[in-house]
């Protein structure tokens, strides 16, 4: 299932996020596609929350992917040094 943030991810969104993402798992999907092409901006909340997604998805037999934002939400990643621990994909 493919969920797709538009504008910004921040400490005001997030929870909004991570509620969607427990609903789809809790109906019984176990594919996840964060898809992050419609943002302009996310702050280290939203890092926090795909760093956990992707710790449970790994821990609980889930499949989680995230779709690279645009440079400025990329960023963020590149700074925290997760770039390679994460399961990027292009599109």
């Amino acid at each position: 299932m493919r969920v797709v943030p538009v504008g910004e991810v921040d400490i005001a969104t997030v929870g909004q996020i991570d509620e969607r993402l427990r609903e789809l798992q809790r109906t019984g999907h176990k594919r996840f596609v964060l898809d992050l092409r419609q943002l302009r901006y996310m702050d280290s909340s939203g890092l926090r929350l795909v760093l956990a997604w992707d710790a449970a998805a790994r821990q609980n037999g889930i499949s989680f992917m995230v779709i690279e934002g645009p440079p400025a939400v990329q960023r963020v990643f590149q700074l925290a040094g997760v770039l390679d621990q994460l399961p990027f994909r292009t599109s």
